[in-house]
C-alpha cells in the first residue's frame, strides 16, 4: 500500500467470529469448515463435490421428475450447459448489448431521484438490476410490477413467529404463480413465434418445459438481481462515509473506478459462505475430508487471509498486492464450475449507475441502510438507505461523510 492509496479499515457488514487462514477442520455439528483462500478456492473448484445450500435440499426432491436448475446441477452435464450458455455473460457481449441499456436505466433512476429529491437507494437499485437481468434472461415481456413481484418472492421468510413465517410462505408461492403467468409465460410464448439470442430461447432450444425454464428464470433473477442490488447500496454506503474513498472513486478512470468496487466485494463479499457435499474422500491441504461430508466454505474469512491478500486484510486498499492467481475481488463470485456468470455484468452495471448517482450536485445520504441477514444464503439485506438531492441541485444538510 502506499500513501495515496485510498484506505477505509470498517467493514460495514458484522459476520461475526471469521478466523482467517484456519486449517480445514470439521465442527460439532460435522460440517468441515475451509476458511484459508488456497483451500478455499481448491475445494470450489473440485470437481468431486456437489452443489449445497441455496435451497438444493429441496429441489433435488423433484430429480427425475424436471431438469434441475443450472444452479443446482453438477458434472459433464452442469459444465456443457455453462459453456453453451457463455456467450451472454462475455464482456463483449456486455459492451454491444446491454452498456447502452445499462446507461440509460440509471439516467432512468437517477431522474427519479431529481424528481423526487428522495429515493430509497434499494429501490432505484433494484429496478436497475431488475432490467438488466431480464434483458439477459429474456424476461421482456411482461406487464407491470415484475420488480415488486420479484422482490415479494425472494423476501426473508425467517421469523421465530409460526403464522408469519407460514403467511410469508403463501406470499411467496402465490408471488412465484405471478412470476410464471405475468413474466414467463409471456416470454416463452414470444420466443416460441420467434427465437431470439437469449437464455429463455436457448432453453427452449433444449427442450425445457414451461416449470423447467421458470426454475431457471427464479435462480438467475436472485443471482442476478437481488446481489446486485444488495451491492449496490454496499458500494454507495462506503462512498457515502468515507471521503477519500469517495473521491478516489469519483476521481478516478474506468480501471480505478473498477479496482475500488471489486476491492469492496472482496472485504464484503454478498454471500459470505458457500456450501457443498463431497462425493468423495477429498484431500484439502493436510486433511482428508470424507465422501459424504458437507463442507462450509467461508468466503468472507478466506477474503481476510493475508496468505492471499497481504497485510491490512480488513481495510480497503485496491492497489493491495496480491499472492499469485488471487482475483481483484477474491473468492466473493466463487470459483470452479459454479462460479458466478454475471460476474462482468454485475461490476459493469454497478458502475454505470454509481458513477452517474454520485455526479449529481448536492447527493447525500439521509439514513444509513438497516443491515439483516438472509440465513438460507448467508448474504447481507440492506434497506431503508435514502439518498437525496437538494430541490434546487444545491447540497443542503448535512455532508455524506457526517450524515451516516
Amino acid at each position: 500500500m502506499t500513501a495515496e492509496t485510498p484506505v477505509a479499515s470498517e467493514r460495514k457488514i458484522a459476520r461475526g467470529d471469521l478466523a482467517p487462514g484456519c486449517p480445514v477442520h470439521a465442527g460439532a455439528d460435522d460440517v468441515w469448515h475451509v476458511q484459508q483462500y488456497a483451500d478455499a478456492r481448491a475445494m470450489l473448484r473440485s470437481t468431486e463435490t456437489r452443489q449445497a445450500g441455496f435451497g438444493v435440499e429441496n429441489a433435488v426432491k423433484l430429480e427425475g421428475r424436471m431438469r434441475m436448475p443450472v444452479l443446482y446441477r453438477d458434472g459433464p452435464e452442469h459444465r456443457e450447459h455453462r459453456r453453451q450458455t457463455a456467450k451472454y455473460f462475455t464482456p463483449r457481449r456486455v459492451e454491444t448489448a446491454y452498456a447502452s441499456l445499462m446507461d440509460r436505466l440509471a439516467d432512468e433512476q437517477c431522474e427519479t431521484l431529481r424528481r423526487r429529491g428522495a429515493a430509497d437507494l434499494s429501490q432505484l437499485s433494484f429496478r436497475l438490476a431488475v432490467a438488466v437481468a431480464a434483458e439477459v434472461i429474456g424476461l421482456t415481456e411482461s406487464g407491470p410490477g415484475m420488480a415488486r413481484r420479484l422482490d415479494r418472492f425472494f423476501e426473508e421468510k425467517e421469523s421465530p413467529n409460526r403464522l408469519i413465517r407460514l403467511w410469508k410462505e403463501i406470499r411467496s408461492n402465490a408471488n412465484m404463480a405471478l412470476i410464471h403467468w405475468r413474466d414467463v409465460r409471456p416470454a416463452i410464448k414470444a420466443r416460441r413465434a420467434a427465437s431470439r439470442d437469449d437464455l429463455i430461447s436457448h432453453l427452449i432450444g433444449e427442450g425445457c418445459t414451461g416449470g423447467e425454464i421458470l426454475g431457471e428464470c427464479v435462480t438467475f433473477a436472485a443471482a442476478g438481481m437481488i446481489t446486485t442490488r444488495e451491492f449496490i447500496t454496499l458500494v454507495a454506503w462506503h462512498l457515502f462515509t468515507d471521503d477519500s474513498l469517495r473521491a478516489a472513486y469519483t476521481g478516478g478512470d474506468d480501471k480505478q473506478r473498477v479496482a475500488i468496487l471489486h476491492e469492496i466485494l472482496r472485504l464484503e463479499p454478498v454471500v459470505a459462505n458457500l456450501a457443498r457435499w463431497t462425493t468423495a474422500d477429498l484431500r484439502v491441504g493436510d486433511v482428508t475430508i470424507p465422501a459424504g461430508a458437507r463442507v462450509d466454505i467461508g468466503v468472507a474469512a478466506a477474503n481476510l487471509d493475508p496468505a492471499a491478500v497481504g497485510e491490512d486484510p480488513g481495510a480497503v486498499c485496491p492497489a493491495r498486492p496480491r499472492a499469485e492467481g488471487v482475483g481483484e475481488a477474491g473468492l466473493s463470485f466463487g470459483d470452479g464450475p459454479h462460479r458466478c456468470p454475471g460476474a462482468y455484468i454485475a461490476i459493469q452495471e454497478t458502475d454505470i449507475f454509481l458513477r452517474k448517482l454520485f455526479a449529481m450536485p448536492g447527493l447525500r445520504m439521509v439514513t444509513p441502510p438497516r443491515v439483516g441477514i438472509r440465513k438460507e444464503i448467508a448474504s447481507y439485506e440492506l434497506t431503508g438507505l435514502t439518498v437525496a438531492i437538494g430541490r434546487d441541485g444545491s447540497r443542503e444538510g448535512r455532508s455524506p461523510a457526517t450524515a451516516a
